[in-house]
Order: C-alpha cells, then structure tokens, then sequence
C-alpha cells in the first residue's frame, strides 16, 4: 500500500476514534483488530485510541458525525460488514451507509474511513477479514494515519 514513518507518526501525536458494528460480529472483531493493532505496531499509544461499538452498520453514520462534531480526533475509522441477502435490503444499505459516510467526510473537517465490507456471503467476509484475501481492517488503519498526516500537513 504505502509506507508509514513511525518517528513523522510518533511526533504527529494523532488521535483515533474506532467505531464497531456488532452485527456480523465475527467479521468486524476481525477488522477491528486488525485496525487496532495495526495503530499500535505503527506507534500509536493505547491512551490515543478511543473505541465505540453500535449496534448495526447503519448506526455508523449517525455515531461517526456526533464524534466528529464533540471531539477532535485525527481520524474516525468506521467498521462494519454486510453480507447480501435475499431482498434488496443489503443493497438499499449499501448505498445509505456508503453515502452517509461521504457526506460526514464533506461536512467536517476529519477523515472518517469507510471499512465496511460489503460481500456476497459469509465466506467473501472472512475471507476478507483476516483470510487468505488479507485484512481489511488493516488497511484501513493505514488509510486513517496516512489521512491524519496529511490533514495535518495542510493545516
């Protein structure tokens, strides 16, 4: 992806906020941890991570723009996962969470990262989430500190 500079992290002092939804709860431990630690190995102290959990991956919308208007974090990484179904309910989904997440990041001033898989079936999930398709949890952490650099090179 790209290589991230512990010391030009370390001396940023970034702040994160992670945001889990518990449905599909096997997969998104899986991205959250893959995030979490992701932060940690990149040099980023405990105290400078803050979780949350919801319930589903819709309520990521609404909990990522109430953190990003009381706090003051670098960078806000959502994580969720939808699996498709039978009805057009995963796709209607899709498009809220996806669009909703968009519009937090046009209208504050943080990177909020979109990890939410959006799959097929259960096996794509996992397969996605720490299987042979890698993690995406990992890259998203890596999204976040990259962003966070960079909004704070542009201010």
């Amino acid at each position: 992806m790209y290589s991230l500079d512990k010391k030009k992290i370390k001396d940023a002092n970034l702040k994160f906020a992670i945001i889990v939804s518990l449905w599909n709860k096997e997969i998104t431990s899986r991205l959250y941890k893959g995030a979490y630690e992701t932060l940690i190995q990149s040099g980023i102290s405990k105290e400078k991570i803050q979780t949350w959990e919801v319930p589903g991956s819709y309520e990521l919308i609404y909990s990522a723009k109430k953190i990003a208007q009381c706090y003051n974090f670098d960078s806000i990484i959502t994580i969720g996962s939808l699996i498709q179904g039978e009805t057009y309910h995963f796709e209607y989904l899709c498009l809220a969470i996806s669009q909703g997440i968009k519009d937090i990041n046009i209208k504050y001033d943080v990177p909020v990262i979109f990890g939410v898989l959006t799959d097929r079936n259960q096996q794509q999930s996992l397969d996605r989430s720490g299987g042979i398709n890698g993690n995406k949890g990992i890259e998203c952490a890596k999204t976040a500190i990259y962003m966070s650099l960079f909004r704070k090179s542009i201010k």
